[in-house]
């Protein structure tokens, strides 16, 4: 058991692993369930800090502190799996959350707003109208047809000089109405010829490496 949770710590927190030292707060804790969920599934590893040293954790009151987050603060609520794992005397706790192939998920944020999030690398996003709308275009399964017109053009020709663009420099760029800019990003994304990329302090769009 000692190597499987030394393999999984040595990777590092990323896009499907965090750590916790401990859970003080079922509402922040409830947003990484969301993020995992909402992206590409993960697993929480609760008893470990962020420089992957064992702690350990301190009762059982962590292991009610994430079910209350999952029953309590996720829209809608949702299930996990558990492990106890023992290492050196000190307990990690593994919580384990599938990929959703159907529910989209939220949770609260800090000022008690129901937020869908997502998880990029080792971080938990708010997802914006963008994202939220392609997902649902996708679960449709409705054709997209798209017309190739001066605007694309423009957009594409931009992404390759300049490599990535803001929702708002588009839209100005373009010179059109912001509900036109969405349309046009959503249909690109959801045939993948358009990249959303989410960072600390902005929503970037770039062309598809699949093109």
């Amino acid at each position: 058991m000692f190597k499987y949770i030394n393999k999984l710590i040595s990777k590092g927190e990323n896009q499907q692993l965090d750590f916790k030292h401990s859970i003080t707060d079922s509402k922040k804790i409830a947003r990484s369930l969301v993020a995992f969920a909402n992206t590409d599934g993960g697993k929480l590893l609760v008893g470990v800090k962020d420089n992957g040293a064992i702690a350990g954790v301190r009762d059982d009151e962590e292991f009610y502190m994430v079910q209350a987050a999952a029953q309590l603060y996720c829209k809608p609520p949702m299930n996990f799996d558990s492990k106890i794992w023992e290492i050196n005397g000190k307990t990690v706790l593994e919580i384990t959350i599938a990929k959703s192939e159907n529910s989209i998920y939220s949770a609260p944020n800090k000022e008690g707003k129901w937020m869908v999030y997502i998880r990029v690398n080792d971080q938990n996003f708010t997802a914006n109208s963008i994202l939220l709308k392609v997902w649902e275009k996708k679960k449709s399964k409705r054709g997209v047809l798209i017309r190739y017109t001066e605007v694309e053009k423009l957009l594409f020709d931009y992404l390759l000089e300049n490599k990535t663009i803001t929702f708002s420099k588009f839209k100005k760029m373009a010179k059109i109405s912001k509900s036109k800019a969405e349309k046009i990003l959503i249909n690109l994304i959801v045939l993948d010829l358009v990249d959303i990329i989410f960072t600390e302090n902005q929503i970037f769009y770039k062309a598809s490496e699949k093109l």
